[in-house]
């Protein structure tokens, strides 16, 4: 049971609620305004003003939805800081509701952001215009998986097992910066047929290694196969993963060896760190610090 710290307590007065970023059934992110929270000086004597994402419940949560928030909130303040995930501004904690504050990030999620790029991609590793809005490389992608790859190492490092990466959960910062977000609330804001109902939680299948599902089993290597997965929805600008294979037939697929094929202007190298992510013996997956240091010596 991690303590909370109330260095990082934050007036909610201070706080300007804006519009719904994202909504589950007990959950919702909020854009905001936060005025004078990244003043290093007394909180109360700035009045910059900050957009923030505010992670907070509905009016039906219940009380376990709470000790989740709760535990997301002291989870975050345990990692510390790091340029590749979300990182925790401040909180609320004091008053009627539990709010978490987080950085916003201005692009969205990495899975809308990647569509919105099929039309200017280009499978080169030259980079002309040197402008995100109007140019998105092969090299671009490979920056990408390299980015979440050191999110990821950092979270490994510091024992987090995140147990949803997926391109939907990575955001896009203003300097296009990738962000690994999403340490609790996700399966709740996005209840889609990605997830599987299973016991209390739902279960995002197509991106888990066979002991998640089967055996319930998660650890830095299941991370590690969402990762590879994470790597073909990169490479694909955004496509949804096995296409053509129906759910209830997924398992058997994995399990008789068959994996995804290499996308279309894939690089060898590539693809084979996405087999090797999607090896069914855990000890042969790569750690993420190896993929950190694989995916360096591409670039």
């Amino acid at each position: 049971d991690l303590p909370y710290d109330a260095d990082w307590e934050f007036p909610e007065k201070r706080l300007i609620l804006q519009e719904v970023l994202g909504s589950g059934a007990f959950g919702q992110v909020i854009k905001a305004e936060a005025i004078g929270i990244l003043s290093l000086s007394a909180r109360d004597k700035t009045s910059e003003a900050t957009t923030v994402a505010v992670k907070m419940l509905k009016e039906n949560a219940s009380e376990s939805d709470y000790k989740d928030l709760a535990s997301e909130l002291k989870i975050m303040i345990h990692l510390g800081e790091h340029k590749n995930i979300i990182n925790l501004l401040g909180a609320c904690t004091r008053g009627e509701n539990l709010m978490l504050i987080l950085e916003y990030a201005k692009h969205g999620n990495l899975l809308q952001f990647l569509r919105t790029r099929r039309d200017i991609y280009e499978p080169t590793w030259k980079k002309t215009t040197f402008n995100p809005k109007t140019e998105f490389t092969l090299a671009d992608q490979v920056v990408d998986a390299y980015q979440i790859a050191q999110g990821m190492d950092f979270l490994a490092s510091k024992k987090c097992i995140h147990r949803d990466l997926a391109a939907r959960n990575v955001l896009v910062d203003e300097g296009y910066a990738l962000k690994i977000g999403d340490f609790g609330l996700a399966r709740d804001i996005y209840k889609t047929d990605l997830y599987v109902k299973k016991g209390a939680g739902l279960l995002p299948v197509k991106w888990m290694a066979p002991e998640a599902l089967f055996d319930r089993e998660y650890s830095s290597k299941t991370d590690v196969w969402a990762f590879g997965v994470v790597l073909w929805e990169i490479l694909t600008l955004g496509g949804s993963p096995y296409p053509g294979v129906p759910l209830e037939q997924l398992l058997d697929y994995i399990n008789e060896g068959k994996r995804m094929a290499q996308p279309r202007d894939c690089p060898p190298e590539i693809y084979a760190i996405m087999c090797d992510c999607w090896s069914l013996e855990q000890d042969r997956r790569p750690t993420f610090a190896e993929l950190v240091r694989r995916i360096e010596r591409i670039l």
